[in-house]
């Protein structure tokens, strides 16, 4: 499993939470345990598959949101 935690800018309530995860969950279908915070401006979930940074940034970008960085470690 990797561990993905995507820091992102923009967020600002519980509803910012929910399109940020389901943007993530359509363009991601493996994701499990996905949680985002706006008051921490972090998204984490957990994959089978590593994800690449560049994907992940489109996706966010799209969103309307920024993305700040992302780590991905194994685990």
């Amino acid at each position: 499993m990797f561990k993905t935690t995507v820091k992102i800018d923009g967020m600002a309530c519980g509803m910012c939470e929910a399109h940020v995860n389901d943007a993530i969950r359509k363009a991601f279908p493996d994701v499990k345990k996905l949680k985002s915070s706006h008051k921490k401006g972090k998204t984490c979930f957990l994959t089978e598959t590593e994800i690449s940074v560049d994907e992940i940034r489109k996706i966010i970008e799209q969103t309307g949101y920024t993305f700040l960085s992302c780590e991905c470690v194994r685990g």
